[in-house]
């Protein structure tokens, strides 16, 4: 049985019209436009036709949503029940992949692997084995345009599911518009990039339980490791460097040169307590223009009110010399 859906406001009009003519409604008085609501009404069991009249009756919504009230929960409860032996119906398969030989057992905690597609392959099943967290380290080239769509898809779906993505860029990724594009489309999905201006490693980390390095100067081999002591120091190192590295507006990035600039002035202006109105003045701005950017300011600083974002910016555009 399909789930039934709400009468749409034409119905619900069109249900009043026919009580207001004593609750019955002609076929020869259907209008076409109405023909949609009716049908709604009729397969909802508000209107119940009547073949030897040639018309409808309006059915009392109180019987109708105590029949559908009922089936539904009688279709929950047969869906529980379903839901319940679903482990079981797939045991034999979860037992089998676990068994599965996916790579040869760590030495020490540690196993190299010397093929790219067995890398990527790799990567995947930890992000569905992970499905929490994901730390990612990424200097250099981001991704190959050959696997972009696939990441950004792959990152879709690990946020879809309830997962948190942290990246860190090196500061040139500001540069290369097909990074910039990346980055603004996986942070619509919900990702975290900053961009770090030190010298750092690949890595990543799923889950704080398992971390992929590389092996190869071009990352054609890898390490992973398992130990858990190694694990967990490098994921303290990760968010050292998280805390040290710069928020950036991906999305002015892609704009052009000239939003960043005014992206900037705007927040060099709110450090010196300019208010919103003084800050589209001094830079000849609308009221409008001025609070898009203090709202993805605040967005970017997780700043809850406009005091405590003129507070951080005071930080950041503190002059080195005072």
């Amino acid at each position: 049985m399909a789930e039934p859906d709400l009468p749409s406001p034409a119905a619900r009009e069109l249900f009043r019209e026919v009580l207001a003519q004593g609750g019955r409604l002609r076929l020869t008085d259907i209008r076409p436009e109405d023909e949609p609501a009716v049908r709604q009404l009729a397969d909802l069991g508000l209107l119940d036709l009547r073949i030897a009249d040639s018309s409808y009756s309006a059915v009392n919504p109180r019987v109708v949503s105590e029949r559908l009230g009922t089936d539904l929960r009688e279709r929950s409860a047969q869906l529980l029940a379903r839901a319940a032996l679903v482990p079981e119906l797939l045991d034999d398969l979860a037992q089998a992949y676990d068994a599965a030989p996916r790579r040869a057992e760590p030495v020490g905690g540690v196993q190299r692997v010397t093929d790219t597609g067995e890398i990527r392959h790799l990567l995947s099943q930890f992000a569905r084995d992970h499905p929490h967290e994901v730390l990612s380290a990424q200097p250099g080239k981001v991704h190959p345009p050959a696997h972009r769509a696939d990441s950004l898809a792959q990152t879709r779906r690990y946020i879809a599911m309830g997962g948190a993505i942290r990246t860190l860029y090196e500061p040139q990724a500001r540069l290369a518009r097909e990074h910039v594009e990346f980055a603004v489309e996986s942070v619509k999905a919900g990702s975290r990039i900053r961009v770090l201006n030190a010298v750092f490693t690949r890595a990543l980390i799923f889950d704080r339980t398992v971390a992929v390095i590389p092996a190869a100067p071009d990352n054609s081999e890898a390490v992973v490791v398992e130990e858990p002591v190694m694990v967990a120091y490098m994921a303290d190192v990760f968010e050292q460097q998280w805390r040290r590295a710069q928020t950036v507006d991906w999305e002015a990035l892609a704009a052009g040169p000239a939003a960043p600039v005014a992206h900037d002035q705007v927040g060099r202006l709110l450090a010196q307590g300019l208010t919103q109105r003084a800050i589209a003045s001094r830079l000849g701005l609308s009221e409008r223009t001025v609070a898009a950017h203090i709202a993805r300011l605040r967005e970017l600083y997780d700043a809850e009110t406009l005091f405590q974002l003129g507070w951080q910016m005071q930080g950041i555009h503190r002059d080195p010399t005072s």
